[in-house]
């Protein structure tokens, strides 16, 4: 009954709640059920290993999460997919997410648990529906440990999600205002399954330095931001295993004038400690889009997919655009410019970058931003190519699972997108997507279509209603 979960998981309350045709995804079930083989045929394999030869008009086939052959015959049993004249890449991976889970924002007593409730699907359809197939999340709560296992147990279609523990000076989940104090709270986190610590920008210089130097001793790889504490003496927070850059902005607060010199002079200090970076360029876009008009949300093509919730909140609780003027939007700006110099700094100088979007925040939709920050990327001056490969492999690299996913080989997970033309020739065709493979799971375009229409008409019939209001959310 495993692929019957599968189209129940993706289903399930968009089939109660807006009406989704039963029978068209029992069907599918049933077919699925019966076809744990795939064949993928006449389609053209963009591999994205470090050659990266393109391999023309062959044959991928899956067998149950796998792939088991790339070339070669068809087996008997395979239900077959027709991938002529189309494009297969490595599912993508998001490297800054996040994720909405249940919780309890308002006065907490004994036994009251969560008050505020989300559909794990409808969370995860956003993903589903831009091929994002792995996403890093960057303020691990215990809530994420549960909505991670609904996907693991194939009860929601989803993507692999890595989890970061965040430990900060103050207003956190996990907070250390000493060397003592951090090392304890990486232990801790370490203890409660966390894969990666997070440093925030509240910590002071000892315990920042204290929480890297036992997350290596723990073997947790270490991503965040440059505390404020390091202004003025920036070089000093590239220690080792100091491993990734959430922001671009992580530099850009840092420098002292917004000139091409300084964003070289920066990067050196990632390059010299070996640090790699996120640029989510997407960020600040947004962000600057936001300071002038909330429009910039209201207009956005997916923020009908977005929870009526979160919806409520990115308009009527928007701290990009609430005491908007002229200077900060005009700072805006010239953050996005700097950012663009500090990545082609960090392209010169050889930083390895991977994308990623800070999904979640206000404006940024989970999947859809990827393809923003792809878009961005590019035009930064990145070849295709390279940022494909910050989406993909590199991207598996850093998280340690490149043995498994981020790029097309036989023996790895079948995480795939299914392209209707080549991202190597325009990357705004990562958008053109024709199906996707989650952990070896088709789901086709036409089904994606019908499920994200049913969510669009969920949420639209929320909105507006008391529970969904973000100025009524301390009530709960």
């Amino acid at each position: 009954m495993k692929n019957l979960r599968f189209i129940a998981g993706l289903c399930v309350a968009l089939v109660l709640l807006s009406g989704c045709g039963i029978t068209q995804h029992t069907a599918l079930a049933q077919e699925n059920e019966e076809n744990k083989t795939i064949a993928l045929t006449n389609v053209n394999v963009i591999p994205m290993t470090v050659e990266n030869k393109v391999i023309e008009n062959t044959t991928v086939v899956v067998v149950d999460n796998k792939i088991s052959a790339i070339g070669g015959k068809i087996p008997n049993d395979a239900m077959i997919i027709d991938g002529e004249g189309k494009w297969l890449i490595p599912g993508l991976i998001d490297m800054h997410v996040h994720n909405l889970v249940d919780g309890s924002p308002g006065n907490n007593y004994p036994t009251k648990g969560a008050s505020i409730f989300f559909d794990n699907q409808d969370i995860m359809l956003l993903y589903v529906a831009n091929g994002v197939t792995t996403a890093f999340e960057l303020s691990g709560r215990v809530e994420h440990f549960g909505q991670r296992n609904e996907i693991i147990k194939g009860d929601v279609t989803g993507p692999r999600i890595a989890l970061a523990a965040l430990i900060d000076g103050s207003n956190a989940s996990k907070v250390a205002t000493t060397p003592s104090e951090g090392r304890q709270a990486v232990r801790i986190a370490k203890g409660d399954g966390y894969e990666f610590i997070k440093v925030y920008s509240r910590l002071n210089i000892e315990t920042y330095k204290a929480i890297v130097d036992e997350a290596d001793k723990q073997g947790m790889k270490v991503v965040g931001h440059i505390p404020n504490a390091f202004e003025g003496k920036t070089e000093d927070a590239f220690v080792p295993h100091f491993g990734l850059v959430a922001h671009a902005e992580e530099f850009s607060k840092q420098a002292n004038e917004f000139t091409e010199e300084e964003a070289y002079k920066l990067a050196r200090l990632a390059k010299v400690n070996g640090s790699w970076v996120t640029p989510n360029l997407s960020n600040l876009a947004r962000i600057a889009a936001q300071g002038r008009s909330l429009d910039a949300v209201r207009e956005l093509p997916s923020f009908k997919y977005v929870h009526p919730l979160m919806q409520d909140k990115w308009i009527t609780a928007n701290q990009y655009n609430h005491g908007t003027n002229p200077k900060r939007i005009a700072y805006y700006d010239e953050l996005v410019g700097f950012h663009i110099k500090l990545v082609k700094a960090f392209k010169d100088l050889g930083v390895p970058m991977v994308a990623g979007t800070d999904a979640g925040t206000s404006g940024i939709v989970w999947g859809y931003s990827l393809h923003d920050e792809l878009t961005l990327l590019v035009d930064a001056g990145l070849t295709t190519e390279e940022t494909l490969a910050a989406a993909t492999r590199l991207a598996a690299t850093w998280l340690e699972i490149d043995d498994k996913v981020g790029t097309v080989e036989v023996g790895k997970f079948a995480d795939l997108v299914l392209l209707d033309e080549n991202p190597l020739l325009d990357i705004n065709n990562t958008r053109k997507i024709s199906g996707v493979f989650f952990n070896g799971r088709w789901v086709d375009k036409s089904q994606i279509d019908i499920m994200l229409e049913n969510l669009a008409k969920k949420n639209a019939e929320n909105i507006g209603k008391d529970e969904f209001l973000w100025s009524k959310i301390g009530e709960r």
